[in-house]
């Protein structure tokens, strides 16, 4: 039901205000008594606020609405009115069509494993806790949370100048990050600032197809740096001076080795590319790789010594802060970086690149699919990764086959040094896969 990053899927078929009704009465039914609730600026949001409303108070639970806001102001503001969970209504990156439910901690983290199946379980089941006529929850309204999450990042960051920042909000919840630039007294032109789940401006997600007009206008303009963010802003990607979109493992690899030193630790999926091994090797800091998800990502930040946490699809946690995927802290963290060390384009030359090849391949049936090529890895390599998937590293590179927590399909990466090792390690691993379609499937 949840994925990787919580539920998700097409309003009136996946996601409806029933769903909505169902998880409210079961969070509440695990005990959460007090529960803030918010959404990003899709239109259903409103009906599925209101469903997921009615389930918790229904289980005895109070609520706390906080209305349109970035799903890292909800998750902070978990804290700071005093509740045992929260909710968000949202669909993140994904298009206008659909929306979603994630649930968090207050420690910002999201609902892990066995929290998740607690809750699919008692929908499963149908087994809630419902309240008497004199035990329904209270539901009330709470203003100034995105002020609250303002400060906090005002806290968090220290600018010895103010540059010329373009950020491109993408209709969403964003826009706290532009009012933060400002008051931290830099020159900010906005794109996309009004809010409109219909996503008018661009697609939701922001990816260098997507970011056009922010690279034309970083480039035609003074500014040094172009900020844009998905839905909920719980994503931060950037384009540097001149325009150019900052890969996202490039983007990854510029964070963890600012904020690591020697003998720290960087949590990143096990997808997460050779460069930033590198960057952190030569701090002296590591890299401990996780499960593809924000969540996973977040747990690994709780361990000793693990300082930052990040993802290629541009969610970063630093665990000082929050361990809520923070764009609008990482925003404010990359101009910090632009207004202390100079241009982003040489800190992205500094970073060495190599060559990655993705793609995703139709199975009928992932799982027998990936126990099948797991198997025929385990026998030809002697090391084998099965954190996620099966991972295989070599002298030149790596390669991983993984299956899609939402498709059927089977993802396929491999990234090496040169661009024949890189090509070689990839049709290895897309023959491991025919190979066990063919043969049995």
């Amino acid at each position: 039901m949840f994925g990787t990053s919580g539920i998700r899927g097409r309003v009136g078929s996946d996601v409806t205000a029933e769903l909505a009704l169902s998880v409210g009465r079961a969070v509440a039914s695990e005990g959460y008594e007090r529960v803030v609730v918010g959404r990003d600026v899709r239109e259903s949001g409103s009906m599925l606020v209101d469903a997921i409303s009615a389930g918790l108070r229904e289980c005895g639970a109070d609520v706390i609405t906080v209305g349109i806001e970035a799903t890292p102001t909800v998750a902070r503001a978990i804290t700071h009115l005093d509740a045992d969970a929260g909710v968000v209504v949202t669909a993140s990156h994904n298009p206008a069509t659909d929306n979603g439910i994630k649930l968090w901690t207050p420690s910002g983290k999201a609902f892990g494993p066995d929290q998740r199946e607690a809750i699919e379980r008692r929908i499963r089941e149908d087994d809630y806790d419902l309240a008497a006529w004199d035990g329904v929850g209270d539901r009330s309204r709470r203003t100034g949370v995105r002020d609250r999450h303002a400060e906090s990042i005002r806290d968090a960051v220290a600018l010895e100048r103010s540059p010329s920042v373009v950020v491109d909000s993408g209709t969403g919840a964003g826009g706290v990050t532009a009012a933060v630039l400002d008051d931290l007294g830099c020159r900010v032109r906005t794109l996309n600032g009004q809010e409109d789940g219909s996503f008018p401006g661009r697609p939701s997600e922001p990816t260098e197809e997507t970011l056009e007009t922010l690279s034309t206008l970083v480039a035609e303009t003074d500014a040094e740096v172009g900020i844009a963010h998905d839905g909920d802003a719980d994503r931060m990607v950037a384009v540097d001076e001149t325009g150019s979109f900052v890969p996202k493992d490039v983007l990854l690899a510029i964070f963890a080795g600012e904020a690591a030193g020697e003998g720290d630790r960087v949590a990143a999926p096990v997808d997460t590319s050779l460069a930033v091994d590198d960057v952190l090797a030569g701090v002296g800091a590591s890299l401990t790789r996780t499960r593809v998800g924000d969540v996973y990502v977040a747990e690994r930040t709780t361990e000793p010594d693990v300082v930052f946490g990040g993802e290629p699809s541009g969610a970063w946690i630093w665990p000082e802060e929050t361990r809520c995927p923070d764009g609008p802290l990482a925003a404010c963290k990359l101009v910090e970086l632009v207004a202390d060390g100079g241009p982003l384009s040489d800190r992205v030359a500094g970073i060495d690149r190599y060559p990655i090849r993705r793609t995703s391949l139709d199975v009928a049936d992932k799982t027998a699919v990936m126990a099948d090529v797991t198997a025929r890895v385990r026998a030809r390599y002697e090391e084998v990764d099965t954190l996620d998937g099966v991972r295989v590293e070599t002298e030149d590179g790596w390669f991983l086959l993984r299956a899609s927590g939402t498709q059927p399909l089977l993802r396929v990466t491999a990234e090496a040094r040169s661009e024949s090792a890189a090509a070689d390690l990839f049709e290895t691993a897309k023959g491991l896969v025919t190979e066990t379609t063919a043969a049995d499937h």
